[in-house]
């Protein structure tokens, strides 16, 4: 057996909605389920998916404000004033005010832009920036990815005379910003055709007004915003990622080649997982640890020496970004694994000084997928005495809400059903987690607490090729409101496995199933192969992938979870030296058998887990997991503890010191033959001849020493200081009768059974058992 961490809920995509797609589109199996698992069950509405094109895009002045907004820019192109393009610190933001900055210049602008520090300033218009705005001579300030919540500070702006026309697609508030001029697609509700734009989506949509026509050299950095904001990659956004990233494919830009060679991703093959993997973090990086301007700086790089050293300036922050996140990560672990209050809450609520606020909402998804749990990790600054923090969530426990409770004691709080942004008095944050945790009682069961994994495309593997898989990127791009499949293969088995990587902590695998074998590759999952047994039926969740090696490409599968209910047999019998694998085995997570008190003494030297002697009084190994270390004194021993546990996983070691299974049992004829020897030879010294005799007779010395001991246990044989001599008067008894006999027949047939018998014929010999038990 193994488990997951994850309770894996498999989806059926409808057969008949699937067969309706490959026939009219003339689409594999694969692309058909995909389609059909993301609520595309319509050929027409299919092909909005897999032909995307310009029609897409909607004329910007649609958007409200956006005729408004190109008459005041015109305005001030035309008189010289002095713009201001006001950013934000993120990706979005940073490539929001880069596509501001572009459109701007390329029609004259006197133009400059800020980006508030997030620890500084915080989001969004700030006072003291706009005031500075006003003393360098700006005149008009266009907002970019913020805005929509900045009531006083461009009240401020108003006030000294400044224009100010805010772009955002934030969620708006009831009282809307006093701004000349706003450019949101959902405010007012209901007047854009596409509300899912990301800040970059929008400033894109103005630049697309000012120039007049579509500015597809701006599709490069629109991609990156879009791809990071996490908004929805459907309609116009769908079409902004895959316009950005054929750009990106093939655009001259210094900072692209740069940013590419930083993160080791090849030009040709960026896609959105590029963008949001590598290129997304390196951006959001610079403004999680400080100013955000360099980000800007680096996307206008205008040779290759500034897109190289700004890629290695983003490259530098990002790796502080991993280290400080690892060490906060850390700290968060040690805190709730050692505070009882703390671990025993069904939200999690850690807080500690100097935590650098713009990283903590990472760490709370760290905390998440290890915990499964509401988290909130909090800065403490004693000097204000304040917590300041970020919160991720669960299914089933709206953030927002519960926060929305709590408001008198969170006077500043925002976000969403899955994440929030507060800050709050740092005595609080005790009272805070025991509300929370109260709130959570009502609302989150036991279902709810376990991890989930959503399966959306189950396949066979003879859907799975090389044609297929490269069909699917007609797909992309896969993102937030268009989700990248997760595949599952059902009940196939392992034909063949192996270790790889340098250290072994990689597997691949060779998988089957009746239509068809497929490689598997498990990045980080080495353990696997101690793991899984051939012969069991094993489920896979993972990518697939085509993997190209000398000009041959081949579908596979990449690993990120497995599982099974079978129950698994571990086939250790005669692994030497014991000491170097016995401690690979999972012992604590097993119980440790063994039925003779000799083997306990002898493991008890090596292992620190308690080892149980099958039979004794008041023993508890309940573990679905059993370690047989050595051989039972007969079939019905091991029968009763299959019986009484009904094991998932047995791992056979069955050490024995003592073999006798290469001995034999002598025959009826040997004992015959040597009773006749010791009668014809009255005062036989076994000892000084033992050696001779065992050429002559042809049988090993051991096998002499039995029969010997069989004849004195029936009294057939006296020895007296060495010598071996016929008793005559002794009465007449079958060789049965001796108990030695007995243990030896029985040891034989253990031995046979379970310690020589090929692995098929043991894990046969189990699965009868298993069953009988099972059923019964």
């Amino acid at each position: 057996m193994i488990e997951s961490k994850k309770k894996w809920i498999v989806q059926q995509p409808n057969e008949n909605d699937i067969a309706r797609l490959q026939n009219d589109l003339h689409i594999s199996s694969l692309a058909a389920k995909i389609l059909v698992a993301r609520g595309f069950t319509s050929s027409e509405d299919a092909k909005s998916i897999l032909h995307t094109n310009e029609k897409n895009l909607h004329d910007p002045f649609l958007l409200h404000g956006m005729k408004e907004a190109v008459e005041r820019i015109e305005v001030a192109l035309e008189n010289g004033e002095k713009i201001l393009v006001y950013g934000d610190y993120d990706a979005d933001g940073i490539t929001s005010t880069t596509v501001m900055l572009n459109v701007l210049l390329d029609l004259g602008a006197n133009v400059d832009f800020c980006i508030p520090n997030r620890f500084t300033h915080g989001y969004g218009p700030h006072e003291e920036l706009f005031r500075k705005a006003y003393e360098d001579g700006v005149q008009l300030i266009i907002t970019v990815d913020n805005g929509i919540s900045g009531i006083e500070p461009i009240r401020i702006a108003k006030e000294l005379g400044m224009d100010v026309i805010v772009t955002d697609h934030h969620e708006a508030g009831e009282e809307l910003p006093p701004a000349d001029v706003i450019v949101h697609p959902r405010v007012p509700e209901g007047h854009y055709p596409f509300g899912e734009l990301a800040g970059v989506g929008v400033a894109l949509k103005l630049a697309h007004a000012l120039y007049g026509e579509v500015p597809e050299h701006l599709f490069e950095y629109a991609a990156v915003g879009t791809v990071a904001d996490l908004v929805p990659l459907v309609g116009e956004n769908r079409y902004i990622v895959q316009q950005g990233i054929l750009q990106l494919r093939s655009s001259y830009n210094p900072w692209i080649r740069a940013l590419c060679e930083i993160s080791g991703i090849k030009q040709h093959e960026i896609d959105e997982d590029a963008i949001g993997f590598y290129f997304a973090p390196r951006l959001n990086a610079i403004g999680r640890l400080g100013d955000a301007d360099p980000g800007v700086h680096f996307l206008m790089s205008e040779n290759d020496s500034d897109a190289i050293q700004g890629a290695q300036q983003l490259n530098k922050k990002n790796s502080e970004r991993k280290e400080i996140v690892n060490t906060i990560t850390e700290q968060a672990i040690d805190m709730i694994e050692n505070d009882p209050v703390i671990s025993n809450s069904l939200v999690i609520v850690v807080a500690k000084e100097g935590w650098n606020p713009g990283v903590i909402g990472i760490v709370a998804s760290r905390l998440i997928e290890k915990y499964y749990r509401p988290t909130i990790v909090l800065s403490l600054d004693p000097n204000l005495g304040t917590a300041k923090g970020s919160g991720r969530s669960i299914e089933g426990f709206h953030l927002y809400n519960e926060l929305a409770k709590n408001r008198d004691i969170l006077p500043h709080f925002g976000g969403h059903p899955m994440a929030a942004g507060m800050t709050f008095g740092m005595e609080y944050v005790d009272e805070l987690r025991q509300r929370l945790h109260e709130q959570a009682e009502q609302c989150l069961t036991d279902d709810l607490l376990e991890p989930k994994l959503l399966v959306d495309v189950p396949l066979e593997i003879s859907e799975i090729s090389v044609e297929s898989i490269e069909e699917i990127k007609k797909l992309a791009p896969f993102g937030t409101g268009f989700a990248k499949p997760v595949y599952a293969l059902q009940n196939v088995k392992v034909r063949s496995m192996r270790k790889i990587g340098a250290a072994d902590n990689h597997i691949k695998l060779e998988l089957e199933d009746s239509h068809g074998t497929i490689d598997a590759i498990g990045f980080n999952k080495g353990y696997l192969h101690d793991e899984i047994t051939y012969g069991v039926q094993l489920s896979f969740v993972g990518d697939l992938q085509i993997n190209e090696w000398q000009g041959n490409k081949k579908p596979q599968i990449m690993i990120s979870d497995v599982q099974t209910d079978e129950w698994q047999l571990y086939d250790y019998r005669g692994k030497k030296p014991v000491q170097r694998w016995i401690n690979t085995l999972p012992l604590t997570q097993c119980a440790l058998l063994a039925f003779q008190q000799n083997t306990v003494e002898y493991f008890k030297a090596m292992i620190n887990e308690p080892i149980y002697l099958v039979g004794e009084q008041g023993t508890d190994y309940s573990s679905p997991y059993i370690v047989l270390l050595d051989l039972p004194q007969n079939v019905e021993m091991l029968e009763m503890v299959i019986k009484q546990y009904e094991p998932k996983r047995i791992y056979a070691v069955f050490f024995t010191q003592d073999s006798q299974f290469f001995n034999g049992m002598p025959t009826r004829e040997h004992f015959a033959w040597y009773y006749t020897f010791l009668k014809k030879r009255p005062a036989f010294h076994l000892q000084n001849h033992m050696q001779q005799l065992s050429q002559h007779i042809g049988l090993n010395i051991e096998v002499i020493k039995f029969m010997t001991n069989v004849f004195f246990e029936l009294g057939f044989v006296k020895i007296e200081n060495g010598l071996t001599t016929i008793n005559s008067d002794a009465p007449k008894r079958a060789l049965t009768d001796a108990s030695i006999y007995k243990k030896r027949v029985e040891q034989l047939e253990i031995e046979q059974k379970l310690l020589y018998a090929p692995y098929l014929e043991l894990k046969q010999w189990f699965n009868e058992r298993m069953k009988e038990y099972q059923y019964s």
